[in-house]
């Protein structure tokens, strides 16, 4: 179970705009994406661009959906990546992570000119859209697990959870979501973990821990939320 998150965590680049999702209006979602990963297939980046972050992440899947929030994530993120979970970061780490994106957008990341030049077809966000969308992505980013409230996260029988997550991102509160929504969640973060690793290049390690999925699901759903 060998991931390398950094490697979905490094500077986005593109060489063309996205139209604004407005709304509700899932086939506009669609069109940006699709846009987007033509661009991809054009740009001598975009085997880059598509190693950035894992494909699974869909835009129907965005909390409220129809919010402006929502239509700001998918409009200026998908120009350089596949579209992020809000969840793939707690509250406190979206604004770095927010500025630093938008910094590179305006063509002043962390390679001077190179940088400039393949970012002068990006739309960045005005201020106001920034602060919407930084709101937007605190709003519904991760909620850490305290430790406090769960100890046994830190106990063996909590060790297959506490490995598998914290790769990633801060270990997750397991009220954030019911068991039957966990299983979900679990399996498709066990796909990200699948496509990271064979982005990546990594090969299996047989000292390392092993990614036991149905002991993950045994903890979360002892605490998870109860389902209406």
């Amino acid at each position: 179970m060998r991931v390398t998150p950094t490697a979905f965590l490094i500077a986005a680049l593109a060489a063309a705009p996205v139209p604004c999702a407005a709304g509700s209006a899932a086939a506009s979602f669609d069109t940006a994406v699709a846009q987007a990963k033509q661009r991809w297939r054009d740009s001598p980046y975009g085997p880059m661009l598509e190693r950035i972050l894992p494909p699974g992440f869909a835009p129907e899947m965005l909390p409220e959906p129809d919010s402006r929030g929502a239509a700001l994530t998918v409009r200026y993120c998908v120009q350089c990546h596949n579209l992020p979970n809000p969840a793939m970061h707690q509250a406190a780490k979206w604004p770095k992570v927010v500025d630093r994106m938008v910094a590179r957008m305006r063509g002043r990341g962390n390679m001077g000119r190179l940088m400039h030049e393949m970012m002068a077809g990006v739309k960045a966000p005005s201020t106001d859209e920034e602060r919407m969308l930084l709101d937007y992505l605190r709003r519904y980013g991760q909620e850490p697990l305290d430790p406090g409230k769960y100890p046994e996260a830190f106990t063996p029988r909590g060790e297959p959870f506490r490995l598998a997550c914290r790769q990633c991102h801060a270990l997750p509160d397991p009220k954030r979501h019911t068991a039957k929504e966990w299983r979900a969640v679990v399996a498709r973060m066990e796909r990200n973990m699948e496509w990271m690793n064979r982005v990546v290049g990594s090969q299996p390690d047989p000292d390392e821990p092993q990614l036991r999925i149905e002991d993950i699901n045994a903890f979360l759903a002892k605490y998870a939320k109860k389902a209406p």
